[in-house]
Protein backbone atom coordinates (compact mmCIF):
# COMPACT_ATOMS: atom_id res chain seq x y z
CA UNK A 1 0.00 0.00 0.00
CA UNK A 2 1.17 3.73 -0.77
CA UNK A 3 1.79 5.95 1.37
CA UNK A 4 -0.88 8.27 -0.24
CA UNK A 5 -3.17 5.47 0.36
CA UNK A 6 -2.66 4.90 4.04
CA UNK A 7 -2.98 8.69 4.88
CA UNK A 8 -6.16 8.73 2.96
CA UNK A 9 -9.29 8.16 4.92
CA UNK A 10 -11.19 5.32 4.85
CA UNK A 11 -14.87 5.57 3.33
CA UNK A 12 -17.33 6.56 5.98
CA UNK A 13 -14.13 7.39 8.11
CA UNK A 14 -15.47 9.99 10.26
CA UNK A 15 -12.48 11.35 11.12
CA UNK A 16 -12.25 12.34 7.71
CA UNK A 17 -13.04 16.12 8.08
CA UNK A 18 -14.36 16.44 4.22
CA UNK A 19 -16.87 13.65 5.05
CA UNK A 20 -18.23 15.62 7.97
CA UNK A 21 -18.42 18.47 5.97
CA UNK A 22 -20.31 17.21 3.39
CA UNK A 23 -22.90 15.09 5.78
CA UNK A 24 -23.01 17.10 8.88
CA UNK A 25 -25.81 19.91 7.44
CA UNK A 26 -27.85 16.48 6.17
CA UNK A 27 -27.32 14.55 9.26
CA UNK A 28 -28.62 17.69 11.33
CA UNK A 29 -31.70 18.62 9.43
CA UNK A 30 -32.22 14.60 10.20
CA UNK A 31 -31.82 14.97 13.35
CA UNK A 32 -34.41 17.82 14.01
CA UNK A 33 -37.11 16.27 12.44
CA UNK A 34 -36.64 12.87 14.54
CA UNK A 35 -36.30 15.26 17.42
CA UNK A 36 -39.29 17.00 16.67
CA UNK A 37 -41.05 13.37 16.21
CA UNK A 38 -39.86 12.19 19.49
CA UNK A 39 -41.16 15.43 20.92
CA UNK A 40 -38.11 16.38 22.45
CA UNK A 41 -36.74 20.09 23.93
CA UNK A 42 -33.76 21.98 22.46
CA UNK A 43 -32.39 21.37 25.62
CA UNK A 44 -32.75 17.85 25.25
CA UNK A 45 -32.00 17.70 21.54
CA UNK A 46 -29.03 19.24 22.48
CA UNK A 47 -28.04 17.16 25.77
CA UNK A 48 -28.09 14.36 23.30
CA UNK A 49 -25.54 15.42 20.67
CA UNK A 50 -23.58 17.08 23.50
CA UNK A 51 -23.24 20.34 22.65
CA UNK A 52 -24.62 23.78 24.51
CA UNK A 53 -28.74 24.93 24.06
CA UNK A 54 -27.63 27.61 22.24
CA UNK A 55 -25.16 26.45 19.87
CA UNK A 56 -28.01 23.66 19.09
CA UNK A 57 -30.37 26.94 18.28
CA UNK A 58 -27.90 28.22 16.20
CA UNK A 59 -27.45 25.42 14.34
CA UNK A 60 -31.55 24.94 13.41
CA UNK A 61 -30.89 28.49 12.57
CA UNK A 62 -28.31 27.83 10.24
CA UNK A 63 -27.54 23.42 10.05
CA UNK A 64 -24.48 24.14 7.21
CA UNK A 65 -21.79 23.26 10.04
CA UNK A 66 -19.43 20.56 10.27
CA UNK A 67 -19.91 18.55 13.14
CA UNK A 68 -16.33 17.35 15.14
CA UNK A 69 -16.18 13.93 15.28
CA UNK A 70 -17.98 13.27 19.01
CA UNK A 71 -21.14 14.90 17.61
CA UNK A 72 -20.84 13.07 14.47
CA UNK A 73 -20.59 10.09 16.70
CA UNK A 74 -23.60 10.82 18.75
CA UNK A 75 -25.30 11.49 15.66
CA UNK A 76 -24.71 8.46 14.30
CA UNK A 77 -25.69 6.41 17.26
CA UNK A 78 -29.20 8.51 17.21
CA UNK A 79 -30.00 7.79 14.02
CA UNK A 80 -29.02 4.37 14.56
CA UNK A 81 -31.72 4.30 17.52
CA UNK A 82 -34.29 5.95 15.25
CA UNK A 83 -34.07 3.52 12.56
CA UNK A 84 -34.05 0.79 14.92
CA UNK A 85 -37.11 1.89 16.52
CA UNK A 86 -38.93 2.19 13.11
CA UNK A 87 -37.87 -1.40 12.32
CA UNK A 88 -38.98 -2.87 15.41
CA UNK A 89 -42.14 -1.24 16.26
CA UNK A 90 -43.91 0.08 12.41
CA UNK A 91 -46.25 2.14 14.44
CA UNK A 92 -45.41 5.57 14.40
CA UNK A 93 -46.70 6.64 17.40
CA UNK A 94 -45.29 3.20 19.14
CA UNK A 95 -41.65 3.91 17.54
CA UNK A 96 -42.08 7.88 18.30
CA UNK A 97 -42.92 6.96 22.36
CA UNK A 98 -40.96 4.29 22.91
CA UNK A 99 -37.92 6.16 23.95
CA UNK A 100 -40.36 7.77 26.71
CA UNK A 101 -41.98 5.04 28.02
CA UNK A 102 -40.59 3.53 31.44
CA UNK A 103 -38.41 0.36 30.38
CA UNK A 104 -37.79 -2.52 33.22
CA UNK A 105 -34.75 -4.17 31.48
CA UNK A 106 -31.87 -3.98 33.61
CA UNK A 107 -30.34 -1.52 31.50
CA UNK A 108 -33.17 0.83 32.01
CA UNK A 109 -33.53 0.29 35.89
CA UNK A 110 -37.22 1.15 35.24
CA UNK A 111 -36.33 4.80 34.00
CA UNK A 112 -37.23 5.82 30.21
CA UNK A 113 -34.83 5.01 27.47
CA UNK A 114 -34.39 8.81 26.86
CA UNK A 115 -33.67 9.03 30.68
CA UNK A 116 -30.62 6.50 30.09
CA UNK A 117 -29.47 8.81 26.85
CA UNK A 118 -29.60 12.17 28.67
CA UNK A 119 -27.34 10.63 31.48
CA UNK A 120 -24.48 12.74 29.03
CA UNK A 121 -22.68 9.82 28.44
CA UNK A 122 -21.86 8.68 24.64
CA UNK A 123 -21.81 5.24 26.10
CA UNK A 124 -25.66 5.63 27.73
CA UNK A 125 -26.30 6.11 23.81
CA UNK A 126 -24.51 3.17 22.74
CA UNK A 127 -26.26 0.99 25.21
CA UNK A 128 -29.42 1.72 23.86
CA UNK A 129 -28.45 1.44 20.46
CA UNK A 130 -27.10 -2.01 21.04
CA UNK A 131 -30.22 -2.82 23.08
CA UNK A 132 -32.36 -2.39 20.07
CA UNK A 133 -29.60 -3.96 17.87
CA UNK A 134 -29.82 -7.10 19.46
CA UNK A 135 -33.65 -6.85 19.96
CA UNK A 136 -33.45 -6.56 15.84
CA UNK A 137 -30.96 -9.69 15.78
CA UNK A 138 -28.35 -7.93 14.55
CA UNK A 139 -26.65 -4.80 13.65
CA UNK A 140 -27.37 -4.32 9.40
Amino acid sequence: MTSAAVQQAAPGDIHDAELRRRVSPGALRTWFAIATQWGLTDIQAARLLGTPVSTYRRWKRAPNITLDVGQMERLSLLLGIYKSLEMLLPRADAADGWIKQPNHNPLFGGKTPLERMLAGHIEDLAVVRRHLDAERGGWA
